[in-house]
């Protein structure tokens, strides 16, 4: 299980406007103005989106979206933006173990936990449904948690267990014109139910539409539009074939008939060399200005680059405009790095919610981070139990191509530390693939000894080791003396640093950590990030820190300080790099 910090996972990331010629438009109270931006609008580990544009009340033209969190904690992350261009982290309905104690006494590990969120909202309440996936359990359930604040981590209610009486995921939420809500999910065809959201009871299931024939129909979403229904759902699986598929009926009654797009998908790059892959598993919203949008997902790097399991950040979330004539089929843009659509003009930025605004860096906090070390390290071992123990580390979204994340360890005299003990950075893709830059406490001159020492004998080595099941040749553990005249201080600091060198190969370095030292860091080891990329691209790239025994029974403190993740550059096409806050594209990595 990763449990992880709020201010540290929810960090919001980047999204940067490009200059362009304004053509201003205006309905009801909103002004729109026909510019440029910048995908993906949720760089980094945002999958599965699902958004709701709200007009009234206090929220005065708000879109809000969600994305899927998984085994991550706080989980089910709202994000509001009043233009569509500066996002800000809300709040999460998951936010206390309390609400909903499986997330912490499960025995899943990341892959499994909160799939594919979907977000509606109806008279004042904010309704998030999701399926929680379980490893230990047979078959998915259905979880509702509702607010009337989203902006308030306290005003989101427990989950709600949702009558889900077959193998079904990716649950929709659709409030029909007389209040009745149904739900539909995966399926082939997908299914629909009536939904008592008050109770979590469920009606008879009844299908819907099999889909064009493309296979795996999942991430349903129901729309009511000019006397038709509208069912879009993701076809074709999660990787170079992922799609988005439409259909519609006059009723939702059982036996309905379901007349597809005549032009679909209705939004899919593939079969292009597109540097933007697997768009899909799409939601549809209408803004204050009449116009609609498309949000899915999509993985960046082009297909070479997916065929060869490069793609650091996973499935993130992109926008697209939409037209959508009354009574006609809609019609959507192709997802590109640059695109372009009647944004509502400039209104400010969202005010409420507890994180930070797209594009920021990450605070600088004046005080260390305590870390209590785990017995199991980031990969566990057969006698790991989630429900009875955890695994210490605190981890962020990697949200941007090239970035510099850096860390200062607080090193400690060996004779404070055991055999195997560990702090470090990690970067993280789950618990089956991660690579792991640490401070290890062993025997000197005996960087990869088992036998047992005396505490006085230990010294710190750097270790870089990485874990991967799957798609990489695992390189041998690389291990390094700390140099000697780093640990004169009683409470010496080691400053690491993850920094990509390209797409496809990061570089850690190691250096004391003093602001003032102008010494060349040391280069500790470069890796492919195929290590850290799976067919599917289910999750993404964290970047963190962690501390373990390494089995051992014994714990300790670890302390971290001078947390920062800087953001440096986003590409968003083949050659087309957008630097950050005016750096230098020739000198990004450093």
């Amino acid at each position: 299980m990763i449990l992880s910090a709020r201010a540290l996972l929810a960090l919001v990331p980047l999204l940067r406007l490009s200059n362009a010629t304004p053509a201003t438009a205006t309905a009801s109270n909103v002004t729109t103005t026909t510019r440029s931006y910048n995908n993906p609008i949720l760089p980094g580990w945002h999958s599965d989106p699902s958004c709701v544009f709200v007009a009234e009340g206090p929220y005065n033209n708000t879109a809000f979206c969600t994305t899927s969190t998984f085994m991550a904690f706080p989980g089910n992350p709202l994000y509001a933006s009043r233009d569509l261009t500066t996002w800000k982290l809300a709040t999460h309905s998951l936010n206390s173990v309390a609400q909903f104690p499986e997330i912490r006494t499960a025995t899943n590990q990341q892959f499994a936990g909160m799939f594919a969120n979907t977000l509606r909202h109806q008279n004042g309440t904010f309704y998030l449904i999701s399926a929680w996936i379980n490893t230990a359990v047979e078959l998915p359930r259905f979880v509702l948690f509702t607010t009337t604040d989203p902006y308030d981590d306290a005003a989101w209610s427990n989950g709600l267990w949702v009558d889900t009486p077959t193998r079904t995921i990716d649950p929709d939420l659709f409030f029909d014109e007389d209040g009745s809500a149904v739900m539909a999910s995966s399926g082939n065809p997908i299914i629909a139910r009536r939904l008592d959201t008050s109770t979590g009871q469920t009606s008879e299931a009844w299908a819907l539409w099999n889909g064009t024939g493309a296979g795996s129909t999942e991430g349903p979403h129901l729309y009511r539009k000019d006397g038709w229904y509208y069912l879009l759902l993701a076809e074709g699986g999660t990787q170079l074939g992922h799609r988005a598929t439409l259909a519609r009926s006059r009723t939702l009654a059982p036996n309905a008939t379901w007349e597809p797009c005549p032009s679909n998908p209705l939004v899919s790059n593939s079969g292009t060399d597109s540097y933007f892959q697997t768009v899909g598993h799409a939601d549809l919203f209408q803004d204050g200005a009449g116009n609609w949008w498309g949000i899915a997902l999509s993985t960046r790097g082009g297909p070479e680059l997916y065929k060869d399991l490069i793609f650091p950040m996973g499935r993130e979330t992109v926008l697209y405009p939409v037209s959508w004539p009354a009574g006609e089929w809609p019609v959507a843009e192709q997802v590109r790095g640059t695109m372009s659509g009647p944004l509502p003009a400039s209104v400010g930025a969202v005010s409420g919610g507890v994180g930070p605004v797209v594009g920021e860096a990450d605070a600088n906090h004046p005080n260390a981070l305590r870390i209590t070390a785990s017995r199991a390290n980031l990969t566990a071992d057969a006698a790991f139990n989630a429900s009875t123990e955890g695994l210490s580390a605190v981890f962020r979204r990697q949200e941007h191509s090239y970035f510099n994340f850096s860390v200062d360890l607080h090193l400690a005299n060996g004779s404070d530390r055991s055999e195997g003990d560990e702090l470090g950075v990690s970067n993280f893709l789950n618990q089956d693939q991660h690579v792991d830059i640490g401070i290890v406490y062993l025997p000197p001159q005996e960087g990869n000894s088992t036998s047992k020492r005396a505490a006085t004998d230990l010294r710190p080595y750097f270790r870089v080791r990485a874990n991967s099941v799957r798609y990489a040749p695992v390189p041998e553990p690389i291990i390094t003396p700390v140099p000697s005249a780093w640990l004169k201080d009683e409470d010496a600091v080691v400053r690491l640093r993850i920094s990509p060198r390209n797409e496809s190969h990061y570089e850690v370095f190691a250096s004391q950590g003093d602001d003032d030292n102008d010494v060349e860091p040391m280069s500790l080891a470069v890796y492919t990030m195929a290590l850290l990329s799976g067919d599917g691209a289910g999750t993404g790239g964290l970047l963190g820190v962690y501390a373990t025994t390494n089995g051992g029974n014994q714990t300790f403190d670890a302390y971290f300080g001078r947390w920062r993740y800087e953001p440096v550059g986003q590409i968003i096409d083949y050659g087309v790099v957008v630097p950050v806050n005016g750096t230098n594209a020739a000198g990004l990595t450093r």
